[in-house]
């Protein structure tokens, strides 16, 4: 592996090592709080709970480890796609006559070492078409079409992601529920049918809690993942009509490039000396 590619690799995955690592301290800097909170002086019946005690602390375990986490990637994805899946980056303006402009100054033969360092939709495919197509037009079309809906499929698989979160988060809040409840009536048997209402109030708590951050989870992750669905639809349709109208010239290029070789190869040919044939010899010699 060489060394520009070690870069590459470590400046893609430094952002996710560093934000795992975000996660961690948050996991830990939560747990902290909640055995200060549990065993921290002044602590009492009497004491107003804070938001903190109320809205975390009370959700236990399955808020700590699992809820809080979910919802800090939530917020991860949703910053990393905001400024990855921008038109501005995907679509830049103008990209079509640039592109048409580097075809008719230097040839099709120039596209793919000035287009193919580009990332945006229609430089990538524009350069894997001529890397593919080998000069015929209609292989050139069908590689530009592929290369544009394999880059929607990369972008819709990562996205993905804020789907699965989406509809996992209520599963795991109704877990909580459930949870919650098996410990509330837990608490009913152990206080012989009659219990005190603090005695049911950490089930309770656990139910309410768990269900609360699953659906703040859920609503958020799934409309802003069809907020970026709707957004890649929408470049890759703009840039299928990009790259509609880059083709016309580039099958003007190419049929011109062919006229160029064949008349290149016709003037390149030995001119053969014209013999007369042998009848045309004996009739000479005739008197």
């Amino acid at each position: 592996m060489t060394t520009t590619k070690k870069t590459k690799m470590s400046k893609h995955f430094l952002p996710k090592i560093v934000f795992l690592l975000v996660v961690l301290l948050a996991v830990v800097g939560v747990i902290m709080a909640v055995v200060r909170s549990h065993f921290g002086p002044g602590t009492g019946a009497a004491q107003t709970e804070s938001f903190f005690e109320q809205f975390i602390t009370a959700g236990g375990p399955i808020v700590w480890f699992i809820l809080l986490p979910m919802s800090l990637i939530m917020v991860y994805l949703a910053a990393e796609h905001s400024l990855t899946i921008r038109r501005k980056r995907l679509l830049p303006p103008g990209v079509g006559g640039r592109i048409i402009e580097i075809i008719e100054r230097s040839g099709p033969a120039a596209i793919k070492a000035e287009a193919g360092g580009q990332k945006d939709f229609v430089s990538t495919a524009v350069a894997k078409a001529f890397a593919k197509g080998s000069g015929d037009w209609f292989r050139m079309r069908s590689s530009l079409i592929e290369s544009l809906q394999e880059q929607a499929g990369e972008l819709l698989r990562k996205i993905e992601w804020l789907s699965l979160i989406g509809n996992v988060s209520p599963m795991v809040g109704l877990f909580g529920t459930v949870f919650g409840m098996i410990k509330l009536f837990n608490a009913i048997v152990i206080a012989g049918g009659q219990p005190q209402p603090a005695q049911l109030a950490e089930g309770i708590s656990t139910a309410l809690v768990t269900t609360f951050w699953g659906l703040f989870i859920a609503i958020p992750a799934l409309a802003i993942h069809g907020v970026f669905r709707n957004r890649i639809e929408t470049l890759i349709s703009d840039a299928m009509v990009e790259a509609e109208n880059i083709m016309p010239e580039v099958k003007r290029s190419l049929k011109q490039q062919q006229t160029n070789k064949d008349q290149q190869t016709k003037e390149s040919l030995p001119i053969r000396e014209i013999r007369p044939s042998r009848t045309q010899t004996i009739r000479q010699t005739l008197p």
